[in-house]
């Protein structure tokens, strides 16, 4: 079965996207993780369905490279306004709207949550910094923006080994549906933000992790609304103020589009 598909990225965090508005794709956690594979598949962060919504223009399923569905993606719903010209997606991490400004996308997510059985966290801490540490990393703050995320503010992002940490915050049992780390150094010029995502490890930009962090940065007095956050693949402008949604500006690059047969992956 040959389907057609687009291959976008935002700030280098890419994804494979499929359109079954019209034409269901049934999506495994397998198909997903071949499909991603970057020697054997397409090569992508995340793989993108579009299917139809009864709450938005559309809805948007997420597969991360292991083949782990999740709830949101920030970079990805820059990439999905900019492909079809929608105002509202569904996620599973709520309703996003947004709109096209010359070569900039602007999407507005959900209102952060700061509860601890909103993350969520296995037991009640107080995510404002919670009472934990793995290696030089500690006390951070906890909040969902659609996905969980964890905000550590250090001294020099480069010093902090997250390829090794990455991998053992996300999996730490206080986390029951796994976490994303974001390591942030705020200075004059904004944010500088290193982001290791849950099921992808890594990565060049992350958009629910730039959401987060400035959230985490405001909330706390570090930053003011609109703050700059640059990552290894560019740049996002983030407004947040308490009791609104997150506004977050930034390109989405279109790269190809291709076909592919999936009755090849099985």
């Amino acid at each position: 079965m040959t389907r057609r598909f687009d291959k976008m990225h935002g700030l280098g965090n890419d994804f494979a996207i499929f359109d079954a508005r019209t034409e269901p794709l049934a999506m495994s956690e397998q198909l997903a993780r071949a499909l991603a594979d970057r020697r054997t598949g397409i090569g992508c962060d995340q793989l993108i369905v579009l299917e139809p919504s009864d709450v938005a223009d559309l809805r948007m399923r997420i597969w991360n490279h292991d083949g782990g569905e999740v709830e949101s993606c920030g970079n990805a719903s820059r990439c999905i306004v900019a492909l079809t010209g929608v105002q509202t997606i569904e996620t599973g991490g709520g309703v996003i709207s947004g709109a096209g400004d010359g070569s900039e996308i602007e999407v507005a997510i959900a209102e952060p949550r700061f509860g601890w059985e909103d993350v969520p966290l296995a037991y009640a801490m107080d995510t404002a910094a919670l009472p934990m540490a793995w290696g030089e990393l500690e006390h951070p703050m906890a909040l969902s923006v659609g996905n969980p995320h964890l905000v550590f503010f250090v001294e020099d992002i480069e010093n902090i080994p997250l390829d090794g940490l990455g991998p053992l915050i996300e999996h730490d049992p206080a986390f029951p549906d796994r976490i994303n780390i974001n390591v942030a150094e705020v200075g004059s010029g904004g944010i500088r933000l290193r982001t290791w995502e849950r099921g992808a490890g890594l990565t060049l930009a992350c958009g629910t992790g730039a959401c987060a962090t400035a959230v985490a940065a405001i909330a706390s007095k570090r930053a003011q609304s609109p703050v700059k956050v640059t990552m290894p693949g560019g740049t996002l402008s983030i407004a947040w103020a308490p009791g609104e949604p997150i506004r977050m500006r930034g390109s989405a690059t279109h790269v190809f589009t291709g076909e592919i047969d999936l009755e090849t992956f099985g």
